[in-house]
């Protein structure tokens, strides 16, 4: 009878961590962290998401042709 007990206890405390856990100090996490608040931009991220274009356009290229090429063989559109 022990183990009815035990597992009705932990439903509980998973109910409760799974509907009243709202309270997180993000503040306190963030210092736990050691995330900086600097002030990134839309700007900073609009540079590196074309860096990134720009490194890996060839990749992207390349990719693509394999993948025509595999529903041209197999019948595929």
């Amino acid at each position: 009878m022990g183990r009815g007990r035990a597992k009705a206890k932990q439903v509980k405390v998973a109910r409760q961590l799974k509907y009243n856990s709202g309270g997180t100090d993000l503040e306190r996490l963030r210092d736990e962290l050691g995330v900086s608040d600097s002030n990134h931009t839309d700007d900073d991220a609009d540079d590196l998401n074309d860096e990134l274009a720009d490194r890996y356009a060839d990749y992207a290229d390349d990719y693509g042709a394999e993948d025509d090429d595999d529903d041209r063989s197999s019948g595929r559109r």
